[in-house]
């Protein structure tokens, strides 16, 4: 009897502690360090998402293309609202190709609410789409790694483009970004 009764208080002290844990931590959040949210809004997916200062290399077996609208070196405007302090923002293009792109919705890898209209991954950063353009609809496995929890997700497109697509450095809100991945022609104003 004394064995149970012990196991009993034991039991309903620990339970005690984990609730009393539990209030604690929630009444101590420091509310000016919140966590990045990737529920969707009206940006593309990515607003309050980390991005890398430097997107990095493109794809290998990028089509380069031959006569954009927008050639490399040029100084241009964007209209793409993907992220904070990009829409008006004055980038200048570094690559420019040919190829599908699609806006995905997904559910990171890490865990965290569900990301919609995510703009934009190219046909070359999905696990073998194929060489045609795929369907509103189809789940494609994502090879990028743009933001944290991205890369080896299963995703499936929104919508797609074939227009061409650009890389461009930019600087918004004192942050300098390299090599930007994507931004299509829709999305660019020439510089007055």
């Amino acid at each position: 009897m004394t064995k149970n009764l012990t196991l009993t208080w034991s039991a309903t002290a620990l339970t005690a502690a984990l609730v009393l844990a539990g209030c604690a931590s929630s009444d101590n959040d420091d509310p000016a360090d919140p966590a990045p949210s990737t529920e969707h809004d009206d940006h593309g997916g990515h607003d309050d998402m980390e991005h890398p200062a430097d997107g990095g290399p493109v794809p290998e077996n990028m089509t380069v293309a031959t006569d954009p609208e927008y050639p490399v070196g040029s100084e241009v405007t964007l209209t793409a609202d993907h992220m904070e302090g990009m829409d008006g923002a004055t980038a200048t293009i570094v690559g420019a190709y040919e190829t599908y792109t699609y806006s995905i919705d997904y559910t990171p890898t890490t865990g965290g609410d569900p990301v919609t209209d995510h703009q934009w991954v190219v046909q070359e950063e999905l696990e073998n789409p194929g060489e045609e353009r795929l369907a509103d609809g189809t789940e494609v496995t994502v090879t990028a790694d743009h933001m944290e929890g991205m890369e080896g997700v299963t995703a499936t497109i929104a919508s797609s483009t074939d227009e061409t697509v650009y890389v461009v450095d930019y600087e918004a809100d004192g942050m300098t970004m390299t090599n930007h991945k994507w931004v299509v022609e829709s999305e660019i104003e020439p510089t007055n």
